[in-house]
């Protein structure tokens, strides 16, 4: 009897436990439901939107949460927001880039093969929080392990921009992808062995259409949110000259239709002309670099409303400021050359151009993205440029229909209801774009997300 009744009051005792533990997760639950959202007032601003030259003047630009909810003169600051008078500078959009590899901050083959996961990662997280502090609020990764980062930053447990990620790069053996320098080794299409590239997340080398197709299906079900092709030559591949084209034309088209029938896209790294051609027909959305290519395909991709993402401080350097030594340095001068007349092709025939940097090896080489704005200056006016880093990449990001991580407001222009990106600029980068090429100096708020991470207005 004694024993029945202990069991009783043990039930018991779990019982109020249990109770106490939910009232206490209710509590938690109500307190967060009841929060308020952050609510900031920007008065007297000078705006650029993203899209339209002419600036608006003397504007208040209202957030709430995570969006921007007004857009006006003369607004009224709701009860409890921080308002902040911007008078004198330009309030422009979170600024965007189209071609970064986020996990890519020190030699590839020591990244892939050497190194130890925690080095990867920390530099990454280190990357990614010095691009945010440049301004840059959302880019799209061209390849790379960069998931479980992009997860990190939209948790909130670490800071850095939006990340639209690629994950593995798909090439074709002895293609750009194809990173093992080794000239004797045992292929896994024939020993069944896996390439550290493959399972660290960087790479699947894949033959033919039925190769191409799994691989694509692969990246895909890991959450990428467009795939990258490697589909020419390089300057710093291990194995491909510069003038190599790399996939057959059916083996293109397989790639394009996976991403297709996923409701998104494939963009292709591209030098040779071939390769952009045979790009353009397979149905590609984005051509990466496309140094060589022909006047006929710059019309090609017009006609198709292809993006051109290309980039200009890559291939405006000497080879040794570009970090070349040996064989890499022919191949990169022929190169330069080329990307010289693909840039005048582009303004010429007006092709739509997306702003990419592509930065690799180090976060001192990264360091220099904003310098890219300045290298587009000999092409570009300032509003062109700006219109490039803002709205126009959001246009090629939105190709990826369904598969965009970030619905819930539009990117890349200021206008209500778009996400709560904006930078503040001390100056006008519309008549002035060497404004942005010193980030620590002339930007004075940055937000993200409606979350201010930068403001220096009274320094």
């Amino acid at each position: 009897m004694k024993k029945i009744k202990k069991i009783k009051k043990i039930k018991n005792l779990l019982k109020l436990t249990f109770l106490a533990f939910a009232l206490i997760a209710f509590s938690f639950n109500s307190t967060a439901q009841k929060k308020e959202p952050t609510v900031v007032l920007f008065t007297n601003a000078t705006v650029f939107d993203g899209v339209n030259e002419k600036l608006m003047t003397a504007t208040d630009v209202l957030v709430e949460g995570n969006l921007i909810k007004k857009i006006g003169k003369g607004i009224k600051a709701p009860q409890n927001a921080e308002v902040i008078d911007v008078a004198g500078k330009t309030l422009i959009p979170g600024l965007t880039d189209s071609h970064v590899h986020i996990m890519w901050n020190d030699n590839i083959e020591y990244l892939i093969y050497s190194s130890k996961d925690g080095y990867l990662g920390a530099m990454a997280a280190k990357n990614a929080e010095n691009m945010l502090m440049r301004g840059f609020t959302t880019v799209r990764d061209l390849g790379g392990p960069a998931f479980g980062l992009k997860k990190a930053i939209d948790d909130g447990a670490i800071p850095g921009p939006r990340i639209l990620p690629s994950g593995a790069f798909i090439s074709q053996t002895a293609g750009h992808g194809d990173f093992d320098t080794r000239m004797q080794y045992q292929s896994n299409h024939f020993t069944g062995q896996t390439d550290l590239a493959y399972s660290r997340g960087w790479t699947i080398i894949a033959d033919g259409v039925s190769e191409v197709q799994k691989a694509s299906r692969e990246i895909l079900r890991a959450g990428a949110t467009q795939l990258k092709i490697m589909g020419s030559g390089s300057i710093t591949g291990a194995h491909d000259p510069l003038d190599v084209t790399e996939y057959t034309l059916d083996e293109l088209k397989a790639i394009v239709k996976e991403a297709e029938k996923w409701g998104t896209y494939a963009t292709i790294h591209g030098y040779s002309s071939e390769s952009i051609m045979n790009a353009i027909e397979a149905g590609v959305k984005s051509i990466e670099h496309g140094l060589f290519a022909s006047e006929e395909a710059m019309k090609m991709m017009k006609e198709k409303d292809i993006f051109f993402s290309t980039q200009f401080l890559s291939y405006s350097a000497t080879p040794e400021e570009a970090g070349m030594t040996g064989e890499s340095i022919p191949k990169y001068n022929e190169a330069k050359a080329g990307a010289t007349k693909g840039y005048e092709n582009a303004k010429k025939i007006g092709v739509k151009m997306s702003f990419g940097t592509d930065l690799l090896g180090g976060l001192e080489i990264a360091a220099a993205q904003n310098l890219e704005f300045l290298a587009r200056a000999k092409y570009f006016s300032g509003y062109e440029i700006l219109k490039q880093a803002t709205s126009n990449n959001a246009e090629l990001f939105e190709r990826s229909g369904r598969r965009h991580p970030y619905q819930e407001g539009a990117l890349g222009v200021v206008k209500e209801g778009a996400y709560a990106d904006i930078v503040v600029v001390d100056g006008n980068p519309l008549q002035d774009i060497s404004l942005l090429g010193n980030p620590a100096k002339n930007l004075k708020i940055i937000m993200k997300d409606g979350k201010i991470y930068k403001n220096t207005l009274n320094q």
